[in-house]
């Protein structure tokens, strides 16, 4: 069983960056799908970035599409993802996830069903 734990997250002003990454333990996930989603108080979770298994593909919401930039390190069993340009509603819990299948593409990327394993969360806050 995968172990996701996700780190970086933290305070920024509106306009700055934060990193999220999230480490994997126990068996390689170098051949399945990793996601970000975040879920804000009172609002469901919802999708912010995906990648496929060989990194040949990325996705994003609208709402991030030019800030955020998903990515991993196979070697490292780490998936990244940078964060531009924050606003205040940006502020979330991150998530990140592994997908239970090797080949999810297109728009079942952006379903969290669709993802079997998942991190505790990382606070991220962005002030106005």
């Amino acid at each position: 069983q995968v172990q996701l734990v996700e780190s970086g997250g933290g305070l920024v002003q509106a306009g700055g960056s934060l990193r999220l990454s999230c480490a994997a333990s126990g068996r390689t996930f170098s051949n399945y799908p990793m996601g970000w989603f975040r879920q804000a108080p009172g609002k469901e979770r919802e999708f912010v970035a995906a990648i496929t298994w060989n990194s040949g593909s990325t996705y994003y919401a609208d709402s991030v599409k030019g800030r955020f930039t998903i990515s991993r390190d196979t070697a490292k069993n780490t998936v990244y993802l940078q964060m531009n340009s924050l606003t205040p509603e940006d502020t979330a819990v991150y998530f990140c996830a592994a997908g239970r299948l090797r080949f999810i593409t297109g728009q079942a990327m952006g379903d969290p069903q669709n993802f079997g394993t998942w991190g505790q969360g990382t606070q991220v806050t962005v002030s106005s």
